[in-house]
């Protein structure tokens, strides 16, 4: 699915292709960009045209669309907005089969939490729980299969992440969420 998601995404594309450098890597190493000038996004551009709002934890009330340039904010903004959450849709996030991803700060546990909606079947969930287990520290994760939607609902703290650091930006920190993803979706669908 992956590699037909990205051969359709590159045969939309003339000339000269921008991508982020970890699908770059991917669409080379499976010999999807020969004869097209691929460049790397700079990750500080990958999510200039998403759609961002931020909602109410609580009530789950929206609170206000907003820009790119909100995602210039240290990820400390939700440390110090505890009631709000962070949502955002992205052509990038798409392409992986995943839906919206929403972020926020939890009180109880004190981690910056991370969660979507991964659209791959059921019978994948070995390989999905083994690359988890294996590349999100002692902070863990929750999944789970919704039949009715025939989509995992996945939860994870981004400190558990290689590369988090407190003093990262919400574009930083979503960067390293969407490297983190597409290297999950590559390495289940090779199993």
């Amino acid at each position: 699915m992956l590699k037909n998601q990205v051969e359709k995404y590159l045969a939309t594309q003339d000339g000269s292709v921008e991508l982020p450098n970890v699908m770059k890597e991917y669409a080379k190493q499976q010999g999807l960009i020969e004869g097209k000038d691929a460049k790397v996004i700079d990750s500080g551009s990958l999510f200039a045209q998403a759609y961002i709002e931020r909602g109410d934890k609580e009530t789950e009330d929206f609170l206000g669309k907003e820009s790119f340039d909100f995602l210039e904010q240290p990820i400390t903004y939700f440390k110090d907005r505890k009631n709000e959450f962070m949502y955002i849709e992205s052509k990038w996030f798409d392409l992986i089969g995943v839906d919206a991803v929403s972020f926020e700060k939890d009180e109880v546990f004190g981690t910056y939490d991370v969660m979507l909606g991964l659209k791959r079947q059921k019978k994948l969930a070995p390989a999905i729980k083994v690359y988890l287990e294996q590349h999100l520290r002692e902070d863990g994760y929750d999944l789970l299969f919704d039949g009715d939607e025939g989509i995992w609902s996945l939860n994870f703290a981004l400190n558990g992440l290689e590369g988090y650091k407190e003093s990262l930006t919400i574009k930083e920190a979503f960067s390293l969420i969407y490297d983190f993803l597409f290297r999950m979706v590559e390495s289940i669908e090779q199993k």
